[in-house]
Protein backbone atom coordinates (compact mmCIF):
# COMPACT_ATOMS: atom_id res chain seq x y z
CA UNK A 1 0.00 0.00 0.00
CA UNK A 2 1.08 3.22 -0.89
CA UNK A 3 1.46 6.20 1.93
CA UNK A 4 1.35 10.02 1.09
CA UNK A 5 4.83 11.51 1.69
CA UNK A 6 5.13 13.83 4.53
CA UNK A 7 5.06 17.80 3.27
CA UNK A 8 8.04 19.18 5.16
CA UNK A 9 8.74 23.63 5.38
CA UNK A 10 12.00 25.17 6.04
CA UNK A 11 10.81 28.34 8.21
CA UNK A 12 13.74 30.59 8.45
CA UNK A 13 13.99 32.69 11.70
CA UNK A 14 16.62 34.15 13.40
CA UNK A 15 14.03 34.41 16.29
CA UNK A 16 13.06 31.11 17.93
CA UNK A 17 13.08 29.72 21.09
CA UNK A 18 15.08 29.77 23.87
CA UNK A 19 15.02 33.76 22.47
CA UNK A 20 12.22 35.21 24.58
CA UNK A 21 10.21 38.29 23.47
CA UNK A 22 6.80 38.25 21.46
CA UNK A 23 8.78 38.00 17.82
CA UNK A 24 9.00 34.82 18.74
CA UNK A 25 5.12 33.21 19.10
CA UNK A 26 3.91 33.23 15.46
CA UNK A 27 6.63 31.06 14.44
CA UNK A 28 6.97 28.35 17.38
CA UNK A 29 3.06 28.12 17.47
CA UNK A 30 2.82 27.41 13.75
CA UNK A 31 6.04 24.52 14.23
CA UNK A 32 3.28 23.58 16.88
CA UNK A 33 0.49 22.80 15.33
CA UNK A 34 1.71 22.50 11.18
CA UNK A 35 2.07 18.56 11.54
CA UNK A 36 -2.05 18.33 12.68
CA UNK A 37 -2.73 19.76 9.24
CA UNK A 38 -0.01 17.65 7.25
CA UNK A 39 2.78 19.58 7.74
CA UNK A 40 6.43 19.24 9.42
CA UNK A 41 8.90 21.35 9.77
CA UNK A 42 12.44 22.31 10.33
CA UNK A 43 13.62 25.27 11.94
CA UNK A 44 17.21 27.70 10.56
CA UNK A 45 18.22 29.63 13.57
CA UNK A 46 20.74 31.28 15.05
CA UNK A 47 23.22 29.80 17.36
CA UNK A 48 24.72 32.36 19.29
CA UNK A 49 21.61 34.81 19.04
CA UNK A 50 22.23 38.18 20.36
CA UNK A 51 19.21 39.27 21.96
CA UNK A 52 18.09 41.31 25.24
CA UNK A 53 15.36 38.47 26.02
CA UNK A 54 15.85 34.56 26.75
CA UNK A 55 12.47 32.76 28.15
CA UNK A 56 13.19 28.82 28.05
CA UNK A 57 9.36 28.43 29.14
CA UNK A 58 8.65 27.86 25.36
CA UNK A 59 11.05 25.29 24.17
CA UNK A 60 7.93 23.20 25.55
CA UNK A 61 5.83 23.90 22.19
CA UNK A 62 8.37 22.75 19.67
CA UNK A 63 6.71 18.84 18.47
CA UNK A 64 9.06 16.14 18.02
CA UNK A 65 10.21 15.68 14.75
CA UNK A 66 10.96 19.02 14.28
CA UNK A 67 14.76 19.42 12.92
CA UNK A 68 16.28 22.40 14.01
CA UNK A 69 19.54 23.35 12.69
CA UNK A 70 21.84 26.20 14.20
CA UNK A 71 24.40 28.72 12.55
CA UNK A 72 26.78 31.09 14.00
CA UNK A 73 26.47 34.61 14.04
CA UNK A 74 29.42 37.32 13.90
CA UNK A 75 27.56 40.12 15.68
CA UNK A 76 28.65 41.09 18.76
CA UNK A 77 26.85 40.17 22.25
CA UNK A 78 24.02 41.94 22.90
CA UNK A 79 25.60 43.73 25.99
CA UNK A 80 28.01 44.82 23.71
CA UNK A 81 25.24 46.37 21.40
CA UNK A 82 23.11 48.22 24.08
CA UNK A 83 25.98 50.01 25.25
CA UNK A 84 26.71 51.22 22.28
CA UNK A 85 23.02 52.16 21.62
CA UNK A 86 22.42 53.69 24.91
CA UNK A 87 23.17 57.31 25.29
CA UNK A 88 19.72 59.47 26.67
CA UNK A 89 20.81 58.87 30.13
CA UNK A 90 24.12 59.66 30.18
CA UNK A 91 26.23 61.58 32.76
CA UNK A 92 26.44 65.05 31.36
CA UNK A 93 30.29 67.06 31.08
CA UNK A 94 32.90 67.05 28.89
CA UNK A 95 33.33 63.06 29.76
CA UNK A 96 29.80 62.25 29.27
CA UNK A 97 29.74 64.29 25.83
CA UNK A 98 32.60 62.27 24.36
CA UNK A 99 31.32 59.24 25.41
CA UNK A 100 27.73 60.09 23.52
CA UNK A 101 29.44 61.16 20.80
CA UNK A 102 31.41 57.94 20.57
CA UNK A 103 28.29 55.66 20.74
CA UNK A 104 26.67 57.82 17.88
CA UNK A 105 29.33 57.20 15.68
CA UNK A 106 29.59 53.16 16.17
CA UNK A 107 25.60 53.22 15.88
CA UNK A 108 25.81 55.80 12.37
CA UNK A 109 29.04 53.23 11.32
CA UNK A 110 26.77 50.11 11.87
CA UNK A 111 23.44 51.64 10.20
CA UNK A 112 24.97 52.18 7.23
CA UNK A 113 27.39 49.17 6.67
CA UNK A 114 25.35 46.43 8.20
CA UNK A 115 22.50 46.22 6.07
CA UNK A 116 19.59 45.72 6.06
CA UNK A 117 20.28 45.02 9.53
CA UNK A 118 22.47 43.62 12.06
CA UNK A 119 21.38 40.25 12.01
CA UNK A 120 22.78 40.37 8.36
CA UNK A 121 26.29 39.01 10.09
CA UNK A 122 24.56 35.58 10.48
CA UNK A 123 24.39 35.43 6.92
CA UNK A 124 26.96 33.37 5.79
CA UNK A 125 27.00 30.48 8.17
CA UNK A 126 23.19 30.15 7.74
CA UNK A 127 23.62 29.91 4.11
CA UNK A 128 26.05 27.20 4.30
CA UNK A 129 23.60 25.33 7.15
CA UNK A 130 20.69 25.98 5.32
CA UNK A 131 21.85 24.27 1.81
CA UNK A 132 23.08 21.29 3.87
CA UNK A 133 20.10 20.82 5.25
CA UNK A 134 18.20 21.32 2.51
CA UNK A 135 20.59 18.85 0.53
CA UNK A 136 20.06 16.17 3.55
CA UNK A 137 16.38 16.30 4.02
CA UNK A 138 13.58 16.78 1.55
CA UNK A 139 11.11 20.34 1.91
CA UNK A 140 8.26 21.59 -0.02
CA UNK A 141 8.65 25.08 0.29
CA UNK A 142 10.50 27.66 2.75
CA UNK A 143 9.08 30.60 4.77
CA UNK A 144 11.10 33.05 5.78
CA UNK A 145 9.85 35.80 9.04
CA UNK A 146 10.92 39.01 9.53
CA UNK A 147 12.11 41.12 10.81
CA UNK A 148 15.23 40.98 11.34
CA UNK A 149 14.75 41.53 7.43
CA UNK A 150 18.13 39.73 6.67
CA UNK A 151 16.50 36.41 7.08
CA UNK A 152 14.09 37.53 3.84
CA UNK A 153 16.97 37.68 1.66
CA UNK A 154 18.70 34.41 3.17
CA UNK A 155 15.04 32.98 2.07
CA UNK A 156 15.48 34.31 -1.29
CA UNK A 157 19.06 32.97 -1.28
CA UNK A 158 17.90 29.04 -0.53
CA UNK A 159 14.99 29.45 -2.65
CA UNK A 160 16.76 30.31 -5.68
CA UNK A 161 19.11 27.44 -5.16
CA UNK A 162 16.76 24.84 -4.31
CA UNK A 163 13.95 25.70 -6.59
CA UNK A 164 11.68 25.87 -3.90
CA UNK A 165 8.56 28.15 -3.24
CA UNK A 166 8.88 30.96 -0.99
CA UNK A 167 6.88 32.68 1.65
CA UNK A 168 8.00 35.72 3.37
CA UNK A 169 6.70 36.05 6.47
CA UNK A 170 5.89 39.90 7.73
CA UNK A 171 5.64 40.26 11.11
CA UNK A 172 6.16 43.65 10.77
CA UNK A 173 6.46 45.56 8.06
CA UNK A 174 9.47 46.33 6.57
CA UNK A 175 9.21 50.30 5.91
CA UNK A 176 7.34 50.39 9.17
CA UNK A 177 10.19 48.99 11.02
CA UNK A 178 12.61 50.69 9.17
CA UNK A 179 10.35 54.23 9.91
CA UNK A 180 10.44 53.87 13.76
CA UNK A 181 12.64 51.36 15.16
CA UNK A 182 15.01 52.50 17.84
CA UNK A 183 18.35 53.65 16.63
CA UNK A 184 17.78 53.09 13.10
CA UNK A 185 18.84 55.93 11.51
CA UNK A 186 19.69 55.35 7.51
CA UNK A 187 21.36 57.39 5.18
CA UNK A 188 20.03 57.69 1.43
CA UNK A 189 22.84 54.98 0.44
CA UNK A 190 21.16 52.50 3.11
CA UNK A 191 17.38 53.19 2.16
CA UNK A 192 18.07 52.64 -1.39
CA UNK A 193 19.85 49.63 -0.89
CA UNK A 194 17.20 48.61 1.64
CA UNK A 195 14.48 49.51 -1.30
CA UNK A 196 16.31 47.55 -3.82
CA UNK A 197 16.60 44.85 -0.92
CA UNK A 198 12.66 44.63 -0.55
CA UNK A 199 12.18 44.34 -4.26
CA UNK A 200 14.62 41.81 -4.93
CA UNK A 201 13.04 39.47 -1.95
CA UNK A 202 9.51 40.07 -3.58
CA UNK A 203 10.41 39.51 -6.55
CA UNK A 204 11.80 35.80 -5.19
CA UNK A 205 8.39 34.78 -3.74
CA UNK A 206 5.66 33.21 -4.33
CA UNK A 207 3.61 34.96 -1.26
CA UNK A 208 3.81 37.85 0.71
CA UNK A 209 2.04 36.86 4.14
CA UNK A 210 1.02 40.00 6.53
CA UNK A 211 -0.72 39.61 10.02
CA UNK A 212 -3.14 42.13 8.95
CA UNK A 213 -5.84 42.70 5.72
CA UNK A 214 -4.68 46.51 6.00
CA UNK A 215 -0.78 45.46 5.93
CA UNK A 216 -1.54 42.33 3.02
CA UNK A 217 -2.96 45.77 1.82
CA UNK A 218 0.27 47.43 1.50
CA UNK A 219 2.13 44.52 0.64
CA UNK A 220 0.00 44.32 -3.03
CA UNK A 221 1.76 47.92 -3.42
CA UNK A 222 5.49 46.42 -2.17
CA UNK A 223 4.64 43.49 -4.90
CA UNK A 224 3.63 45.39 -7.50
CA UNK A 225 6.20 48.02 -7.63
CA UNK A 226 8.86 45.70 -7.56
CA UNK A 227 7.37 43.93 -10.40
CA UNK A 228 6.69 40.90 -8.63
CA UNK A 229 3.82 38.77 -9.39
CA UNK A 230 3.86 37.21 -5.78
CA UNK A 231 0.47 36.99 -4.38
CA UNK A 232 -0.09 38.63 -0.51
CA UNK A 233 -2.35 37.09 2.20
CA UNK A 234 -2.93 37.67 5.96
CA UNK A 235 -2.55 35.42 8.67
CA UNK A 236 -3.49 37.43 12.25
CA UNK A 237 -0.97 36.48 14.66
CA UNK A 238 -3.07 34.58 17.57
CA UNK A 239 -3.30 32.75 21.14
CA UNK A 240 -2.70 29.35 22.29
CA UNK A 241 -5.00 28.04 24.42
CA UNK A 242 -2.90 25.75 26.01
CA UNK A 243 -1.41 28.88 27.58
CA UNK A 244 -4.66 29.65 29.17
CA UNK A 245 -5.83 26.27 29.96
CA UNK A 246 -6.04 26.14 33.66
CA UNK A 247 -9.35 26.76 34.61
CA UNK A 248 -9.11 28.45 37.89
CA UNK A 249 -7.98 32.32 37.66
CA UNK A 250 -4.32 32.51 38.93
CA UNK A 251 -3.67 34.16 41.95
CA UNK A 252 -3.31 38.33 41.87
CA UNK A 253 0.10 38.65 42.86
CA UNK A 254 0.33 41.47 45.84
CA UNK A 255 3.06 43.94 44.77
CA UNK A 256 2.72 46.30 48.13
CA UNK A 257 -0.34 48.33 47.12
CA UNK A 258 -2.89 45.37 48.37
CA UNK A 259 -4.97 43.53 45.77
CA UNK A 260 -7.98 45.39 45.79
CA UNK A 261 -7.18 48.41 43.47
CA UNK A 262 -7.94 48.85 39.87
CA UNK A 263 -5.55 47.22 38.16
CA UNK A 264 -4.45 48.39 34.71
CA UNK A 265 -1.33 45.87 33.78
CA UNK A 266 0.40 46.42 29.98
CA UNK A 267 2.37 43.32 29.15
CA UNK A 268 5.31 44.36 26.64
CA UNK A 269 7.64 46.45 25.26
CA UNK A 270 7.23 50.55 26.05
CA UNK A 271 8.99 52.54 22.77
CA UNK A 272 7.94 55.04 20.50
CA UNK A 273 5.55 53.18 18.69
CA UNK A 274 3.91 52.07 21.63
CA UNK A 275 4.12 54.70 24.14
CA UNK A 276 2.49 55.14 27.67
CA UNK A 277 2.58 58.68 26.98
CA UNK A 278 -1.06 59.51 26.22
CA UNK A 279 -1.96 57.95 29.50
CA UNK A 280 0.02 59.48 31.23
CA UNK A 281 -1.35 62.75 30.14
CA UNK A 282 -4.34 61.33 30.94
CA UNK A 283 -3.75 60.46 34.47
CA UNK A 284 -2.25 63.47 35.02
CA UNK A 285 -5.52 65.51 34.00
CA UNK A 286 -7.12 63.37 36.04
CA UNK A 287 -4.98 64.09 39.12
CA UNK A 288 -5.89 67.79 38.84
CA UNK A 289 -9.55 66.65 38.38
CA UNK A 290 -10.61 64.01 40.70
CA UNK A 291 -7.11 62.92 42.56
CA UNK A 292 -9.25 60.31 45.10
CA UNK A 293 -10.27 58.16 42.12
CA UNK A 294 -6.42 57.76 41.37
CA UNK A 295 -5.47 56.30 44.51
CA UNK A 296 -7.81 52.83 43.66
CA UNK A 297 -5.25 52.48 40.51
CA UNK A 298 -2.43 50.03 40.15
CA UNK A 299 -0.48 50.40 36.89
CA UNK A 300 1.65 47.67 35.87
CA UNK A 301 4.23 47.70 33.11
CA UNK A 302 5.86 44.27 32.52
CA UNK A 303 8.66 44.29 30.36
CA UNK A 304 11.32 46.40 28.29
CA UNK A 305 11.38 49.76 28.40
CA UNK A 306 13.00 52.80 26.92
CA UNK A 307 14.51 55.46 28.96
CA UNK A 308 12.20 57.89 27.15
CA UNK A 309 9.33 55.46 28.48
CA UNK A 310 10.68 55.41 31.94
CA UNK A 311 11.01 59.19 31.87
CA UNK A 312 7.48 59.36 30.88
CA UNK A 313 6.25 56.83 33.56
CA UNK A 314 8.48 59.01 36.73
CA UNK A 315 5.90 61.42 35.76
CA UNK A 316 3.19 59.38 37.60
CA UNK A 317 5.46 59.76 41.07
CA UNK A 318 3.68 63.35 40.98
CA UNK A 319 0.24 61.14 41.35
CA UNK A 320 -1.93 59.19 43.37
CA UNK A 321 -1.31 56.31 40.90
CA UNK A 322 0.63 53.72 42.10
CA UNK A 323 2.88 52.42 39.38
CA UNK A 324 4.87 48.87 39.33
CA UNK A 325 7.76 48.58 36.86
CA UNK A 326 8.28 44.66 36.05
CA UNK A 327 11.41 43.69 34.29
CA UNK A 328 10.62 41.24 31.14
CA UNK A 329 8.97 38.11 32.45
CA UNK A 330 8.63 34.16 30.91
CA UNK A 331 5.63 33.80 28.87
CA UNK A 332 4.05 31.53 31.68
CA UNK A 333 4.26 34.48 34.06
CA UNK A 334 2.94 36.86 31.40
CA UNK A 335 -0.15 34.67 30.81
CA UNK A 336 -0.78 34.90 34.80
CA UNK A 337 -0.15 38.79 34.58
CA UNK A 338 -2.69 39.33 32.20
CA UNK A 339 -5.63 36.79 33.80
CA UNK A 340 -5.25 38.43 36.87
CA UNK A 341 -5.18 42.00 35.32
CA UNK A 342 -9.22 44.41 36.03
CA UNK A 343 -7.82 46.12 32.77
CA UNK A 344 -5.58 45.51 29.82
CA UNK A 345 -3.90 48.02 28.46
CA UNK A 346 -2.86 48.24 24.66
CA UNK A 347 -0.92 51.23 22.95
CA UNK A 348 -0.28 52.39 19.26
CA UNK A 349 0.79 55.78 18.68
CA UNK A 350 -0.67 57.68 16.23
CA UNK A 351 1.85 57.63 12.95
CA UNK A 352 1.69 57.56 9.41
CA UNK A 353 0.60 53.69 8.81
CA UNK A 354 0.17 52.63 12.55
CA UNK A 355 -3.38 52.15 11.94
CA UNK A 356 -2.47 48.68 10.36
CA UNK A 357 -0.89 47.16 13.41
CA UNK A 358 -2.34 45.02 15.35
CA UNK A 359 -0.26 44.33 18.54
CA UNK A 360 0.52 40.45 18.56
CA UNK A 361 -0.43 40.48 22.18
CA UNK A 362 -4.10 41.44 21.43
CA UNK A 363 -5.08 38.23 21.08
CA UNK A 364 -3.63 36.62 24.13
CA UNK A 365 -5.40 39.37 25.99
CA UNK A 366 -8.26 38.05 24.31
CA UNK A 367 -7.70 34.65 25.54
CA UNK A 368 -7.26 36.12 29.30
CA UNK A 369 -10.26 37.18 28.48
CA UNK A 370 -9.86 40.36 30.50
CA UNK A 371 -11.38 43.57 29.41
CA UNK A 372 -9.29 45.70 26.98
CA UNK A 373 -8.39 49.17 27.69
CA UNK A 374 -7.00 50.68 24.14
CA UNK A 375 -5.32 53.44 23.10
CA UNK A 376 -4.93 53.34 19.54
CA UNK A 377 -5.64 54.83 16.11
CA UNK A 378 -8.47 53.41 14.31
CA UNK A 379 -7.88 50.60 11.76
CA UNK A 380 -7.37 47.00 12.17
CA UNK A 381 -6.62 46.90 16.00
CA UNK A 382 -10.07 48.74 16.41
CA UNK A 383 -11.98 45.93 14.24
CA UNK A 384 -10.83 42.78 15.31
CA UNK A 385 -11.48 43.97 19.57
CA UNK A 386 -14.75 46.18 19.82
CA UNK A 387 -17.15 43.66 19.65
CA UNK A 388 -15.52 42.02 22.99
CA UNK A 389 -17.25 42.96 26.28
CA UNK A 390 -15.76 45.73 27.83
CA UNK A 391 -13.62 46.70 25.70
CA UNK A 392 -12.62 51.04 25.44
CA UNK A 393 -11.31 52.36 22.63
CA UNK A 394 -9.76 55.61 23.08
CA UNK A 395 -7.58 57.74 20.18
CA UNK A 396 -4.09 58.43 21.09
CA UNK A 397 -4.07 62.33 21.29
CA UNK A 398 -7.50 62.64 22.99
CA UNK A 399 -6.37 63.45 26.54
CA UNK A 400 -10.22 64.30 27.75
CA UNK A 401 -11.64 61.07 26.01
CA UNK A 402 -8.85 58.74 27.81
CA UNK A 403 -9.33 60.67 31.33
CA UNK A 404 -13.32 60.03 30.85
CA UNK A 405 -12.88 56.73 30.34
CA UNK A 406 -10.54 55.61 32.72
CA UNK A 407 -12.47 57.98 35.37
CA UNK A 408 -15.56 55.61 34.11
CA UNK A 409 -13.65 52.56 34.81
CA UNK A 410 -12.54 53.19 38.20
CA UNK A 411 -15.85 54.10 39.35
CA UNK A 412 -16.90 50.31 37.50
CA UNK A 413 -14.17 48.73 39.56
CA UNK A 414 -15.51 50.80 42.47
CA UNK A 415 -19.46 49.55 42.15
CA UNK A 416 -18.17 46.21 41.54
CA UNK A 417 -19.66 45.79 37.94
CA UNK A 418 -18.11 42.83 35.75
CA UNK A 419 -18.35 41.72 32.31
CA UNK A 420 -19.53 38.60 31.23
CA UNK A 421 -16.75 37.41 29.15
CA UNK A 422 -18.84 33.77 27.97
CA UNK A 423 -19.99 35.40 24.99
CA UNK A 424 -16.88 36.01 23.95
CA UNK A 425 -16.57 34.24 20.01
CA UNK A 426 -13.21 34.53 19.57
CA UNK A 427 -12.04 30.78 18.31
CA UNK A 428 -10.89 32.09 14.91
CA UNK A 429 -8.09 33.16 16.61
CA UNK A 430 -6.52 30.20 17.93
CA UNK A 431 -3.17 29.02 16.99
CA UNK A 432 -4.68 25.56 15.85
CA UNK A 433 -7.47 27.58 13.45
CA UNK A 434 -4.40 29.81 11.93
CA UNK A 435 -1.74 27.19 11.69
CA UNK A 436 -4.51 25.45 9.38
CA UNK A 437 -4.51 28.67 7.41
CA UNK A 438 -1.07 28.72 7.09
CA UNK A 439 -0.98 24.68 5.58
CA UNK A 440 -4.08 25.32 3.49
CA UNK A 441 -1.46 28.59 1.87
CA UNK A 442 1.70 26.27 1.69
CA UNK A 443 -0.44 23.75 -0.19
CA UNK A 444 -1.70 26.48 -2.58
CA UNK A 445 2.19 27.86 -3.64
CA UNK A 446 3.69 24.57 -3.74
CA UNK A 447 1.01 23.39 -6.42
CA UNK A 448 1.05 27.07 -8.16
CA UNK A 449 4.73 26.38 -8.36
CA UNK A 450 4.51 22.65 -9.75
CA UNK A 451 1.62 23.95 -12.49
CA UNK A 452 4.13 26.89 -13.72
CA UNK A 453 6.97 24.31 -14.27
CA UNK A 454 4.62 22.02 -15.97
CA UNK A 455 3.17 24.91 -17.95
CA UNK A 456 7.10 25.86 -19.24
CA UNK A 457 7.79 22.12 -19.23
CA UNK A 458 4.90 22.12 -21.98
CA UNK A 459 6.08 25.10 -23.62
CA UNK A 460 8.90 24.30 -24.10
CA UNK A 461 8.40 20.97 -25.48
CA UNK A 462 5.76 22.78 -28.45
CA UNK A 463 8.07 24.90 -29.09
CA UNK A 464 10.92 22.49 -29.76
CA UNK A 465 8.48 20.22 -31.83
CA UNK A 466 8.32 23.58 -34.10
CA UNK A 467 11.58 24.10 -34.93
CA UNK A 468 12.81 23.67 -38.23
CA UNK A 469 15.67 21.62 -39.48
Amino acid sequence: MSTIPLKRVLFVSYLFPPVGGVGVHRVTKFVKYLPAHGWHSSVLTVANPSVPLIDDSLTHDIPPGTIIRHARTLEPGYGLKRAVAGGSRESRGLVGSAVSGLKGLARNVANTVLQPDAQVLWRPAAVREGLALLRDVRHDAIIATGPPFSSFWLGATLSARSRLPLILDYRDEWDISNAYWENKRQGWCARRFQQWLQAHCARAADCLLATTPASADALADVARNAGSDARTASIYNGFDPDDFSDQTRPVREDFGNGTSRFRMSFVGTLWNLNSIEPLVKAIEQLANRNPHLLDELELVCAGRRTDAQEALLDRLTDTPCHVVRLPFVDHTRATELMATADSLLLLNADRPQTHRIINAKTFEYMAARRPMFVIAPEGDLWDVVRDLPGTVLCRPNDTSSIAEALAHELERHRCGINYDDAVWDISRFERRELAGELAGLLDEVVISRVTSRLCLAGSASANHGTELP
